[in-house]
């Protein structure tokens, strides 16, 4: 941890102290440009994120302790690194349209999609801002219509893959929150029911959201080109692969105008999209150890395969890095599951 960040925690900090925060602030011009720090407005920047680093605290360090089961003081450079000047970022950017805003992050299994909107999500109640944490997982059709789905395409043996989701469910819920309705009816999913397979839950009636967080592991891909699949990388080998990661790859067209409803997108990279592997291994036994059922090594390798096969990593996210048109900021993830570079496109 920073020396100098218990000192901001208690506001009682020198004019010495102060300084050590502005140049570890600007230490990283990538990164002060995408929280869009200057050494113009970066004494206005600490000060305002020292306050809500404050008002935060208490109700961070219980989420640590229930949710992340983390330590605190671990966790509190990178509260006061990414999360407070991202949750900073979209606040402003809320305040700069005169309407809800709908955030998009994306990210492959284990980058830690829902940690973040949930961190997002107290930062952004502190600085008095209603949000919605909603999942492109709550958009999945109904067991029923996916076991039509299943039997019109043996390949879809999982839900997840593009194809697997209500399109027009989800952009009648966006539309009715950007255009600023009261109350918005949100579907929701449960993934227990059904023995895993998962089926719609009660929906949830949310009112005045000011921002959407909509997290999902292919939100805001667009489709490549079909050639891209002639040389395409493991686990997509025999031409029954590719003929499987060309058809969920015409699929994604579909979700094209949900996207457009986004009004910016987060990228949370990881720098070996192989990590997700050794993620999903590691969330699984550690469900095992608090008593709960998880699947086997062989299973869990079957299972993301299965996604790497319709949408590989490789193939979908690299080119977003070289569209700002896409997403406007890159949050690298390390191997280790820290954060790693951050900048805007």
């Amino acid at each position: 941890m920073y020396p100098w960040l218990k000192e901001m925690m208690a506001e009682d900090f020198t004019e010495l102290t102060w300084q050590q925060v502005r140049v570890a602030t600007l230490a990283d011009p990538v990164k002060a440009k995408a929280f869009d720090i200057t050494p113009t407005n970066v004494d206005e920047t600490i000060q305002r994120r020292s306050q809500l680093l404050k008002s935060v605290l208490p109700t961070f360090q219980q989420f640590c302790q229930t949710s992340l089961r983390a330590n605190f003081e671990e966790m509190l450079e990178v509260l006061w690194d990414l999360w407070l000047p991202l949750g900073m970022k979209l606040a402003a950017h809320h305040q700069s349209l005169n309407r809800p805003l709908i955030q998009g992050i994306l990210g492959v299994q284990g980058t830690g999609k829902t940690t973040m909107c949930q961190v997002l999500s107290l930062i952004l109640q502190q600085l008095g801002y209603r949000t919605l944490s909603w999942s492109l997982d709550d958009l999945y059709k109904t067991y029923d219509d996916r076991l039509i789905l299943l039997q019109q395409d043996p390949r879809l043996i999982w839900r997840g893959p593009p194809g697997t989701h209500d399109i027009d469910l989800g952009l009648n819920v966006l539309e009715q929150i950007r255009q600023g309705e009261k109350a918005v009816t949100v579907p929701r999913f449960d993934k227990s029911l059904y023995a895993g397979a998962g089926d719609r839950t009660t929906p949830e009636i949310v009112t005045d959201i000011d921002i959407v967080l909509f997290e999902g592991w292919f939100v805001g891909v667009r489709p490549i080109e079909p050639t891209a699949f002639d040389l395409a990388p493991p686990p997509i080998i025999t031409d029954a692969d590719k003929a499987f990661a060309r058809e969920m790859n015409n699929q994604l067209s579909n979700y094209l105008p949900l996207w457009e409803r986004l009004d910016s997108l987060i990228l949370l990279y990881p720098r070996d999209y192989r990590s997700s592997l050794e993620w999903r291994k590691q969330a699984e036994q550690q469900m095992v150890a608090a008593g709960k059922s998880g699947m086997s090594n062989s299973d869990i390798e079957d299972f993301v395969k299965y996604f790497w096969r319709s949408l590989h990593p490789e193939l979908f996210l690299k080119p977003i890095l070289r569209s700002p048109s896409v997403a406007d900021l890159v949050i690298e993830i390390c191997p280790d599951r820290t954060f790693g570079a951050i900048y805007s496109l």
